[in-house]
């Protein structure tokens, strides 16, 4: 006869599904974010697996297609994109039509909504949640932002600041979103980053540095969208490692671990 699950068994599997795991990540090309997410979305998925998992990476140049996107969204035509060595590619991630480049920081998530404490359809809760901590972490870099009831994502004096490019899938949350501190903003002006249904006014992105008119540092914005995407989350006990998340091994130990409060 098999003996009862405990109480404190079961207390302590759910607070280990509370913790969040960040990685900093660097610079990452398409195709390796792609292994990687793949990877992580099914460890995530494991009824033993990784907790949820934020992985903080700039994204290489390129144009990313997600769902709500369509090549006319980019005004600039395949030779001047070659000829810019600018890739255009399509994706699996919601959101529209995003370029990428240096200044721009990625923002990938991974876990089952059931480990966020959403139902196994709350889509709509976990962006609510997502924007809200985008916002915070824009808005502690002393820059005016807001959300728009007509599209996804955070808005600024120069247009969209943050992308959402989140994606669910069986119940796990794949991607996330783009956050724009200090880009060359040349290519953006060319793309039409919010769908012209949406009826936004300014369909390009900005970036939080063009809206303040001064420095932002990276660091300081990644350091700001761990913290405020940690709390928006309820994930307060939070595992901050560099470089790129690893497979899991039994009894591995975090590499720094930091207890981010709001």
């Amino acid at each position: 006869m098999m003996a009862p699950v405990s109480k404190t068994m079961n207390r302590e599997s759910a607070e280990s599904h509370r913790q969040l795991s960040v990685w900093l990540a660097g610079r990452l090309d398409h195709d390796s974010y792609q292994m990687m997410a793949e990877r992580l979305a099914w460890d995530v998925s494991e009824p033993q697996g990784r907790p949820p998992t934020l992985v903080i990476y700039e994204p290489a140049v390129g144009i990313t297609i997600g769902r709500l996107g369509s090549r006319t969204d980019i005004e600039w035509s395949p030779e001047e994109l070659a000829a810019r060595g600018i890739p255009v590619r399509f994706v699996g991630r919601g959101g529209g039509v995003v370029p990428h480049g240096p200044g721009q920081v990625g923002i990938a998530l991974f876990a089952p909504l059931a480990a966020l404490g959403l139902g196994p359809h709350d889509v709509g809760g976990l962006v609510e949640r997502f924007e809200a901590g985008l916002e915070a972490a824009i808005r502690s870099l002393r820059c005016t932002a807001a959300r728009d009831s007509r599209h996804p994502g955070i808005f600024g004096r120069t247009g969209l600041l943050a992308a959402v490019s989140l994606a669910v899938r069986r119940g796990v949350i794949w991607h996330g979103g783009f956050v724009n501190v200090c880009p060359d903003l040349g290519l953006f002006r060319g793309v039409g980053t919010v769908p012209v249904a949406a009826g936004v006014p300014v369909r390009t992105m900005g970036s939080v540095e063009a809206d303040l008119r001064r420095r932002v540092r990276l660091q300081d914005a990644r350091t700001a969208i761990v913290r405020s995407l940690a709390d928006a989350l309820g994930l307060s006990d939070v595992a901050i490692q560099s470089g790129l998340p690893l497979p899991p091994v039994a009894g591995r130990r975090s590499l720094i671990r930091e207890h981010l409060t709001a």
